[in-house]
């Protein structure tokens, strides 16, 4: 697991602070979902100096993500003990990507009313549109706070596998975690997610226990228990090694551009349409769109095209906006479906003038 984990950084161009050869290193977990709990549980006991773990929440603690962070973080609020309620929502710009200027104010305030502010959570590609957090201006205000930073990149991270896609993540050597997902764009099964920390001691002095029956007198060994929410785990590592092995870096960046250039090619066809538009930008492999027509109409849409079979659409909402979201991640998928895709949702939108 620490060699494939040291490859994969090496694939994505991941900074030399998330290697098992300094102080920092990986670690698979289950999910994004899972990542960012256990970041969050490191930045309280480092907020805290360990005083959580010991005496249970002493003082009030506050974290911060946009408004378009994955659900997953309120959700690691409510499990980590600390609460919904101080979990900051930081508005976002017009391609729906955190505001440094937001965060840093709210982060004032906050200092201000006597809370602890203790993790950010910059996104790089949100789930509802793939909008992307600026991580040098986030990370400005996090240094300058002393706020843990952790980047959750749960599908866009694999995108970094191309040199081209790498612009996204500038400034990631400045986070304290981050995490994405191989089993949503890297080809690999359900479930493996890469997390990595700058400071593995920062992970592991916050979930470690060391009953008798668990130690081994191995100092130099990565007990990876410490690095996770339960004790046993799977071996994840050695499905994402097959898949590195079978495809081969260049065949990982072959899918990733072939599903980009699909994507941006179905955002041409939407944007020419007269009866849909696109409703953010698409700097990957997912198109979010909606029917000119407004909600009523967007709402049906979806509803017609899975009635029939042919595709299947998700959905959410952008600005109280209700629109559709066409993702291309298959290995299988070729320009030929894109087009079937296009002609059933094209017919189907022109029938809701």
């Amino acid at each position: 697991e620490t060699h494939v984990l040291d490859w994969v950084a090496e694939m994505l161009g991941l900074p030399e602070t998330f290697r098992s050869t300094g102080k920092g290193g990986g670690v698979i977990q289950d999910s994004a979902s899972s990542a960012n709990l256990c970041a969050l549980l490191a930045a309280r006991e480092r907020a805290t100096n360990g005083f959580t773990n010991e005496q249970g929440l002493g003082q009030a603690l506050t974290a911060y993500a946009s408004k378009e962070a994955h659900s997953s973080i309120e959700k690691a609020m409510m499990i980590a003990g600390l609460g919904r309620e101080n979990l900051r929502s930081i508005p976002v710009d017009g391609d729906y990507a955190m505001l440094p200027e937001a965060l840093d104010r709210q982060i004032r305030l906050d200092l201000k009313e006597g809370f602890t502010p203790a993790f950010i959570c910059a996104t790089i590609g949100t789930t509802s549109s793939t909008a992307m957090d600026p991580l040098p201006a986030i990370a400005d205000v996090a240094q300058k706070n002393k706020v843990w930073l952790h980047v959750d990149a749960a599908l866009a991270g694999t995108a970094a596998v191309c040199p081209e896609f790498r612009h996204f993540q500038e400034g990631l050597h400045r986070a304290d975690s981050y995490c994405f997902d191989p089993h949503k764009w890297m080809l690999t099964n359900f479930d493996c997610d890469c997390m990595y920390v700058a400071d593995r001691k920062a992970l592991t002095s916050a979930l470690a226990v060391a009953p008798e029956y668990l130690k081994t007198g191995q100092n130099e060994v990565i007990e990876y228990r410490n690095w996770q929410i339960p004790l046993g785990r799977r071996f994840r590592a050695l499905k994402l090694w097959f898949v590195i092995r079978y495809y081969g870096v260049d065949g990982i960046r072959a899918h990733v551009r072939r599903g980009v250039e699909l994507a941006k090619e179905f955002a041409r066809w939407v944007d020419a349409d007269t009866n849909l538009e696109l409703a953010a930008p698409a700097p990957l492999n997912l198109v979010c769109f909606r029917h000119v027509a407004g909600d009523d109409a967007t709402k049906k849409l979806p509803r017609t095209l899975n009635d029939s079979g042919k595709l299947y659409m998700t959905h959410s909402k952008l600005d109280g906006r209700y629109v559709l979201r066409f993702a291309v991640g298959s290995p299988q998928t070729e320009m030929a479906h894109v087009e079937a895709a296009w002609d059933v949702i094209r017919e189907a939108a022109a029938a809701l003038k």
